[in-house]
């Protein structure tokens, strides 16, 4: 057998069926959508889930299961020109500084610094995490940026 000589099952595959095309074809005219109506009309139907404007199932039963929501590290997020417009050459970065300056308000799991803006400053920057340009800018500026 070679591949030119292959072909599909017998009853597998049937030539496609034209609907809208005459009377003669036996789907005509309304082609199988009935008369007017919502989903006779172009582009018409409702979408997947709905019930006529009753309260749709997936609304109704009650939510069950677990979401990490509760339970996942919120990070603060300051990016290096914050640093560069709150503090002084020289100074140590911690997310209590940040809290007293006022930089970060709420209580947070840890501190990320991102790379947004410039710093001249050195900075000794001490933070969870650092974004790639964040860690970059603070080393060019003479500062240091660890990871705590």
């Amino acid at each position: 057998m070679k591949l030119d000589e292959l072909k599909p099952a017998c009853g597998a595959s049937r030539e496609a069926y034209r609907k809208g095309r005459g009377h003669g074809s036996g789907n005509g005219k309304t082609a199988g959508r009935g008369h007017k109506g919502q989903k006779a009309r172009s582009g018409g139907g409702v979408r997947p889930g709905f019930e006529g404007g009753q309260t749709p199932l997936y609304r109704r039963i009650p939510k069950r299961g677990f979401n990490n929501k509760r339970f996942a590290d919120v990070y603060a997020e300051i990016n290096v020109h914050q640093l560069e417009e709150a503090f002084n050459d020289g100074d140590v970065v911690t997310l209590a500084k940040l809290e007293e300056v006022g930089l970060v308000q709420k209580k947070f799991d840890g501190l990320s610094i991102l790379g947004s803006g410039e710093i001249t400053k050195k900075l000794t920057v001490q933070a969870t995490r650092f974004s790639k340009t964040a860690a970059e800018k603070i080393a060019n500026a003479g500062g240091k940026a660890e990871v705590i």
